[in-house]
């Protein structure tokens, strides 16, 4: 039996912490936080008993996760509850893209765009599970499905809007474009359809849920499967040296490469060191939280019952604005992402109050953009503003105090360039290695990136009981 420490416990580094723990080692969790889930805890962040998530609040890859199935969360207390739609994306003109998790309900609402919608997402929702096996792993590896993979491959590589030319409208066009937003990245790049075929995908195979009482239920679940193994969790505690650990024989850190190099220091060899130095961050964003009365007025009634909604207007105004954030630039109508989690898990709310979730991209350490977020919702839902009773503002800097992973407010820790799409967080045979012998790099900066699924800190686990086993052979 080994002896494993996980620095970090959100839901990458607790999947590690289950997987390693659920063979026999004996595995210890450190968090420097008070409460455990990093990016997915749950909070009463305006008034009591309205619980907002702090960070992530929908989970596509989430509910279709390998990681999260082969754990089995849901016998540790996990369920999901959908909405009725789940995703809109509002334009000025009253209409709106709407997706259900019906690709064929999709389609016909999207009149002449139906066809090509099928001819996109479909051949990926059919071979979800296949294509999951290459894509949630390493790049550079050989593929299990290499058919499959090439296949998507021929569409993910386009820019955004050089894909969405296979669409006349502008809800089609919208749709895509939000959904491809979630990349948190300039949507005029190659690879930047691959993160919306993906996502657009999942919600037509396991749709976009929400995780009943809110995405801390989903870490509460890990800890919960963690300790039916043994495994223990310690808050409260920073991490600022590797030495602090003991006698280890397996690290994993779910941490950004730069807190990374500084916890290992001297013993990472100097290749590695440089490499994760010239790791990038990208766009932030800046979260506002509200207190509703009522729901949240959508001059589109299909926004009514949406559990996620968009808000950015045509491609052409989105990929504007994602160019903007993407060089440093506030843009004056940013893309707001809202959830309407309330919608399928009302145990959310409080006397007649909903929590409305909501956040802008902004460049990557920029000021506060609250005013830009209100905006953007009454340019939607006219007379929200006179629904709001109480709110709480993440900025950029706000976001990084609450997860340190999240420099300047990047929640996806790292930048999703091709390059590091591709090379992420270095390049290696073994991206997870951090270039000390048993000491593995697990958090989103790793493949395949941010997202609730686990995967990150699976596939670190993986690497890290190959060594044991190498190393006891």
């Amino acid at each position: 039996m080994a002896k494993v420490v996980v620095v970090g416990s959100g839901p990458n580094g607790l999947t590690a912490a289950v997987r390693m723990a659920r063979v026999g080692h004996d595995v210890r969790v450190v968090e420097s936080a008070d409460r455990i889930g990093g990016g997915t805890r749950t909070s009463e962040l305006t008034l009591p008993g309205v619980l907002h998530d702090d960070c992530s609040a929908f989970h596509p890859t989430g509910v279709l996760s390998p990681a999260f199935r082969a754990l089995r969360l849901e016998e540790h207390g996990l369920r999901w509850r959908w909405p009725e739609i789940e995703m809109a994306h509002p334009l000025d003109d009253g209409t709106a893209g709407v997706m259900w998790r019906d690709i064929d309900r999709t389609a016909d609402g999207l009149g002449v765009d139906g066809k090509a919608w099928r001819q996109i997402f479909g051949p990926v929702a059919r071979t979800f599970d296949r294509l999951a096996e290459d894509v949630l792993g390493p790049v550079l590896k050989i593929p299990n499905h290499p058919i499959t993979l090439a296949r998507f491959g021929l569409r993910a590589v386009w820019p955004v809007p050089v894909l969405a030319r296979r669409f006349t409208t502008q809800q089609a066009k919208g749709l895509f474009a939000g959904i491809a937003a979630h990349q948190l990245g300039r949507l005029d790049r190659p690879l930047s359809s691959a993160v919306g075929i993906m996502l657009g995908a999942a919600g037509h195979v396991g749709g976009w849920p929400a995780a009943e009482g809110g995405s801390r239920a989903i870490t509460d679940a890990l800890a919960a499967a963690l300790a039916s193994y043994g495994g223990t969790i310690e808050t409260g505690r920073e991490v600022t040296n590797v030495g602090e650990l003991g006698d280890a024989d397996v690290v994993l850190l779910a941490t950004s490469p730069r807190a990374a190099a500084s916890i290992l220091g001297e013993r990472m060899p100097r290749r590695v060191r440089r490499a994760y130095q010239r790791f990038t961050y990208g766009p932030a964003v800046h979260k506002v939280e509200f207190a509703l009365r009522g729901e949240v007025p959508w001059t589109n009634e299909e926004c009514r019952r949406a559990g996620t909604v968009h808000l950015g207007g045509t491609l052409a105004e989105i990929a504007a604005a994602e160019k903007k954030t993407g060089t440093g630039q506030m843009p004056d109508d940013p893309f707001v992402l809202v959830g309407q989690q309330f919608l399928a898990d009302p145990s959310r709310s409080a006397d007649g109050v909903n929590p409305l979730w909501t956040y802008a991209h902004v460049p990557n350490g920029a000021a506060d953009a609250t005013e830009l977020v209100v905006r953007q919702l009454e340019r939607f839902a006219p007379g929200v503003s006179g629904q709001i009773v109480a709110t709480h503002v993440r900025s950029t800097a706000a976001i990084e105090s609450y997860n340190a992973n999240y420099i300047g407010g990047d929640i996806g820790v790292g930048a999703n360039t091709a390059r590091q799409i591709v090379l992420r967080p270095r390049l290696a045979a073994n991206p997870y290695s951090a270039g000390v012998p048993g000491v593995y790099l697990c958090s989103s900066a790793t493949p395949p990136g941010g997202g609730v699924h686990g995967m990150c800190g699976f596939h670190a686990a993986g690497a890290a009981l190959r060594y044991l086993n190498e190393k006891s052979a």
